[in-house]
């Protein structure tokens, strides 16, 4: 998503195909977009490096959420999840990524006009006319996916979680594990707060609107940001490392997807794959950072 405009900053589709590039070459084998990142720009900018390396890839998309323009500003979103949209949304993406297959299609956001069991109905039937691979949900809870999973298997859940954010281990979680379900976190990195060199002066507007981000929130989150930095200065990684490695300490289906434009960035967060966190140290992160511990509200 930070790789195409529209929430963040601008964007220079040169670099990010380098970043891309750099990913590749240092073992990174899952992208994850959505036909929404920049209303298609991101499935073309994957659509050029999947040229090359398809086969070394595994490439996920999502639909269901629908821009309906601007206003003052504001882009205006709605949801869909009828049938007709669907197939209306495969196909564009097939062609924006230029592949014959999506290996795992996500309903991006449940419709609430319509009944989820009609959507990964559609779904399900992408998978048998091999359009896709496997099918998957985005912020669902833990009843919804089990309804889905009634009308076919469902391979992935994505939510967000992350140290700065670990609601899904109440309800999703548990679900997915009993159920065999995959896990995708997004925003693993607490939306920057877990990157180490975000300071008080958070300019963007999308980041502005969150809680966490605001007045007295904000210092008391890049307070406890620092402690965790504490603990991963001691361990001898960096502090998103630490948070990455700590997400795949959760259980062996536990896929972070972290964003970052740089390569630098890009191959650090690929390291914590190889971080082994001892009993000590899962304590002392839990000590910091327990459920419940961020400004959020």
């Amino acid at each position: 998503m930070v790789l195409s405009p529209g929430v963040y900053d601008e964007v220079d589709d040169a670099q990010s195909r380098r970043t891309l590039q750099a990913g590749i070459e240092s073992g990174l084998t899952f992208l994850d977009t959505a036909d929404i990142y920049g209303d298609g720009h991101n499935e073309r900018l994957l659509s050029q490096v999947l040229q090359d390396h398809r086969d070394d890839l595994v490439v996920a998309t999502k639909f269901g959420m629908v821009l309906e323009g601007e206003a003052a500003g504001d882009v205006q979103m709605s949801r869909n999840g009828t049938p007709e949209y669907v197939r209306e949304s495969i196909d564009a993406s097939l062609d924006r990524l230029g592949v014959d297959q999506i290996d795992l299609y996500y309903l991006h956001r449940v419709d609430p006009a319509t009944p989820l069991e009609e959507t990964v109905q559609a779904m399900a039937e992408l998978v048998d006319e091999g359009k896709v691979k496997h099918i998957a949900l985005s912020e669902v809870s833990g009843d919804e996916l089990r309804r889905a999973n009634d009308i076919h298997p469902i391979t992935a859940v994505q939510s967000e979680y992350s140290l700065f954010h670990r609601d899904p281990e109440r309800d999703i979680l548990p679900v997915c594990r009993e159920l065999g379900v995959g896990f995708v976190p997004f925003s693993p990195l607490g939306r920057g707060l877990l990157t180490g060199n975000l300071d008080l002066e958070v300019t963007d507007g999308f980041r502005q609107s969150l809680p966490r981000f605001q007045d007295e929130n904000l210092e008391r989150n890049l307070e406890l940001a620092a402690q965790a930095k504490e603990v991963a200065t001691d361990v001898g990684v960096s502090l998103p490392q630490l948070a990455l490695s700590w997400l795949l300490h959760q259980g062996d289906h536990v896929v972070p997807i972290p964003g970052t434009r740089s390569a630098d960035h890009l191959k650090s967060n690929l390291a914590a794959a190889d971080i082994e966190l001892d009993e000590t140290t899962l304590d002392r992160i839990e000590d910091v950072l327990p459920y419940g511990a961020v400004a959020d509200s």
